[in-house]
């Protein structure tokens, strides 16, 4: 198998794990709110106070699996391309 085709594979496999962190960082988020929503005590529903960090680093490993995903999807075109 040709180099820019394996790049293109796992540029491929990281957007994919990126889209399954994105839903799985929503799905947890709603699911806490939720939660917090049920209790009487509302203040740290509506304050969002602690922090809480879990919830945000889903997302963020989202957005930087996309950004590698995407780099290796433009490099194993650029190599195909360029052959």
């Amino acid at each position: 198998m040709e180099q820019s085709v394996v790049l293109m594979i796992i540029g491929g496999a990281f957007v994919v794990f990126s889209v399954i962190l994105f839903l799985w960082g929503r799905h947890e988020r709603l699911a806490y709110r939720d939660q917090l929503a049920q209790r009487y005590d509302l203040r740290e529903f509506l304050t969002n106070w602690p922090p809480r960090w879990w919830l945000k680093t889903l997302h963020l490993g989202g957005t930087i699996a996309i950004i590698v995903g995407g780099a290796l999807l433009f490099i194993g075109l650029f190599i195909r391309i360029s052959d």
